[in-house]
């Protein structure tokens, strides 16, 4: 499927959601991402909530981001899924001819939340 994937991104600084603001801006694209689509651990999310984190924002050591031709999309995740490392591979959205650089995150609750990059801090890295 190598011409169809358009771009991969380690979202490691910044978490995913500077990676899809920064793929928004400079592919000149709109994102779309469904917050129920995201796989956040339940436990990731306990301590988020606990210490006022934004699990977007926190760097994501060890994950990928992809972006694809859509007619390849299940080929790509039965690709990632065959390795253990990519068993929780998942499509959390797509890109938009419209709302040029903007990510629109749609929300469990039925609104839409603008991501944008991390404009503080970010929470240290521990390695």
């Amino acid at each position: 499927v190598g011409p169809q994937v358009a771009l991969l991104r380690d979202p490691t600084r910044g978490g995913l959601g500077t990676v899809l603001k920064e793929i928004a801006d400079q592919s000149q694209v709109g994102i779309k991402v469904e917050e129920a689509a995201i796989p956040i651990h339940a436990e990731v999310q306990s301590v988020c909530d606990i210490l006022g984190y934004d699990p977007l924002y926190l760097a994501n050591e060890g994950k990928v981001v992809l972006v694809v031709d859509p007619s390849v999309t299940d080929e790509v995740l039965s690709i990632l899924h065959s390795f253990e490392e990519g068993k929780e591979a998942v499509l959390i959205g797509k890109t938009l001819d419209k709302n040029i650089g903007k990510v629109g995150l749609q929300t469990a609750i039925g609104g839409v939340r603008l991501i944008d990059l991390l404009g503080e801090d970010q929470v240290p890295r521990i390695c």
